[in-house]
């Protein structure tokens, strides 16, 4: 029986400064992605869950929390850029040109900036990639750099764990 494999991701020997992804999905964002993600990390303050109070801001309405549009525009990078990641060592620069609102839907682009070995893991190198979150209007609403150790192909850590069986099918 031929084995099919599919999208395994990028391990370090597939990167090439310059490189850009873009993400394949977009995801758009609810209100209560929004207020979960701002209870789940104890978030008080009101601009994210209190519309009277939002309402009052320069915004008008509530503000999607800025630390769940870093997460979920590196979540959307993850296919791309860090699938075979075996660490995240930095988030830099992190800025937000614009607000995000429920029902803003985003999407991910990543540029490779930088390839280095690893001194100390020899079955990884260091991968620098800058990304930015981009909504349905084409407005950039964050960009941060990101340095993660990205295993390498064939490194004893990624190889292949789907449990082979030799029961025969049943169906």
């Amino acid at each position: 029986m031929a084995v099919v494999t599919g999208w395994q991701g990028r391990f370090f020997e597939d990167y090439a400064v310059g490189d850009v992804y873009r993400s394949r999905l977009g995801r758009t964002i609810t209100e209560t992605d929004n207020i979960w993600f701002t209870n789940l990390t104890l978030n008080t303050n009101q601009s994210h869950f209190n519309t009277p109070f939002a309402e009052r801001s320069p915004f008008g309405k509530p503000l999607v929390n800025s630390a769940f549009t870093l997460s979920l525009v590196t979540g959307l990078s993850v296919t791309d850029v860090s699938e075979n990641a075996m660490a995240n060592l930095a988030w830099d620069d992190i800025k937000l040109p614009r607000p995000v609102f429920a029902g803003d839907t985003l999407w991910c682009e990543s540029e490779v900036l930088e390839l280095r070995e690893s001194a100390s893991r020899p079955y990884a190198g260091i991968v620098g990639i800058r990304s930015r979150g981009i909504n349905q209007r084409k407005e950039v609403v964050i960009e941060f750099r990101r340095t993660m150790m990205v295993y390498r192909r064939g490194a004893e850590q990624v190889q292949d764990l789907f449990p082979i069986t030799e029961a025969e099918w049943g169906v």
